[in-house]
């Protein structure tokens, strides 16, 4: 059958010029019927836009209203920015996806990565390593006595669940969406219960999506809720958790201590107190960085491409108003 689609890329979206740069020729030979249109910025884009059925990239609401055709827009991120989803998108009938599920191990893996080290106290080591210093006596935790708590149980947060049930920890969740849990996961609960479970985890983990929601979701209220030798790590949206709020949690002892990879403002300015706060430990934002995600990408996208072409529902549909 085929059908038309645009190729938009954006210089401040890397995804979006790999995907410019190398999906046009593997379109041709996977799906010749398509007829395939390549603007490298929404002004170029404007000659084609009223014709295409389906595009691939960041729609401004200018360009948006005259995609009068359009019917599938596929984001080239699992969350990209709130501002993707502008009021008319939302309010049309445009059918929008993402590439949720292609960073599930790279993240779990990093999560996993800040756990274990808060739990044989690897921060307090490191920091004695830069002094010189040979001593022991850090607090360590028992992995079975631990009660991980896991905010947000997609893809991310069941794969996990599963890697931390396998050391022999004990994980509880809340989600919006999730019927049943997946595996590793001893309890599953809506997200009304968080306040009550909170006082009960020795480590909480938050994967939740930016959505008009969650913006804040994390402040000292939900700190306060949190056991003093606690650990937070979030890996999800900056914009979930209020820096200001877990900075003043840590130097109050509140918590134990924190892992962030992803931050309200991104770079983390430097003059920023987080960056010096007790027990914290900073990644700039690399969680998902791994091998493979390229490809990962571009099997979601062709994988719709051809449901598309059939008139077969799209896998990865985002429910626009709440943005993920």
């Amino acid at each position: 059958m085929g059908f038309k689609l645009l190729l938009l890329s954006d210089p401040a979206i890397p995804e979006s010029l790999t995907a410019a740069a190398e999906w046009p020729s593997r379109l041709a030979t996977e799906m010749p019927d398509i007829k395939l249109f390549i603007a490298t910025s929404p002004a170029e884009a404007e000659d084609s836009i009223a014709d295409v059925e389906a595009a691939f990239g960041y729609l401004p609401p200018a360009l948006f209203a005259k995609a009068t055709n359009l019917r599938w827009l596929a984001s080239p991120r699992a969350g990209p920015d709130p501002s993707f989803y502008h009021q008319a998108m939302v309010d049309s009938d445009v059918q929008v996806t993402n590439v949720r599920g292609i960073y599930n191990d790279h993240i779990s893996a990093q999560v996993m990565a800040y756990l274990l080290a808060f739990a044989k106290g690897l921060p307090s080591y490191w920091a004695q390593q830069r002094e010189k210093l040979w001593q022991g006596g850090v607090p360590t935790v028992y992995l079975p006595e631990m009660t991980l708590l896991i905010v947000g149980v997609g893809g991310i947060g069941a794969e996990t669940a599963r890697l931390a049930a396998s050391f022999g920890i004990n994980v509880i969740g809340v989600d919006a969406r999730r019927d049943t849990p997946p595996p590793g996961l001893s309890e599953l609960h809506d997200p009304d219960a968080l306040t009550t479970l909170l006082p009960h985890a020795d480590a909480v983990v938050l994967t939740v999506p930016e959505t008009p929601a969650t913006q804040g979701f994390f402040d000292a209220a939900k700190f306060a809720l949190m056991k003093p030798s606690a650990f937070f790590i979030n890996i999800g949206r900056g914009a979930t958790v209020r820096l200001d709020d877990l900075d003043q949690a840590l130097r109050g002892g509140v918590i134990a201590a924190a892992a962030l990879d992803v931050f309200e403002t991104e770079p983390l300015p430097r003059g920023h107190p987080l960056w010096e706060a007790p027990g914290m430990l900073i990644t700039p934002h690399v969680a998902a960085a791994g091998p493979y995600i390229d490809e990962r990408r571009w099997q979601v996208f062709v994988d719709n491409c051809r449901r598309f072409d059939d008139g077969r529902p799209l896998a990865n549909l985002v429910d626009k108003a709440n943005w993920f």
